[in-house]
């Protein structure tokens, strides 16, 4: 009877354990969100500090996990999340699940190529008549994703 209560909960335990995926640095429990809508808002004001935020995901890259897109929900415009000195990966399958990020802001021009580049691994930009992308971007030092 022990040894099938023991079991029981080694496999309750095991189904629980896998429903947080953590990369990176540690995002503190206590940490002030900033809603992603309002970081996409006034994207400018969010280059310097690190912040954490919230969103969906909406995509993320096909071939090796390398950054993933999300939004404040599901449907919405967001941003491409890239991670901290390429340091980690998320799972390609990530799609659907609610994260939580702590990083940067960045704003920049991607070129034609590299606009094509993202877009053949499931990205979605918005492009200007000369085929370049304006992309407001998060680096992420620390992502935690929830099924």
């Amino acid at each position: 009877m022990k040894k099938l209560a023991l079991v029981t909960l080694l496999i309750a335990a095991t189904a629980f354990a896998g429903e947080v995926v953590k990369r990176g640095a540690a995002i503190p429990a206590d940490a002030e969100v900033i809603p992603l809508a309002q970081v996409l808002e006034k994207p400018d004001s969010y280059t310097k500090d690190a912040v954490v935020t919230e969103g969906v995901v909406e995509a993320a890259c096909t071939k090796m996990g390398c950054w993933m897109q999300i939004a404040p929900e599901s449907g919405k415009s967001g941003v491409r999340v890239t991670f901290k000195d390429y340091g980690f990966f998320v799972p390609k399958d990530s799609k659907g699940r609610s994260a939580r990020l702590q990083g940067v802001v960045e704003i920049r021009t991607l070129s034609k190529e590299e606009a094509d580049h993202l877009e053949s691994e499931g990205a979605k930009l918005a492009r200007e008549k000369d085929g370049t992308a304006r992309e407001v971007s998060f680096v992420a030092s620390g992502v935690e994703l929830t099924k």
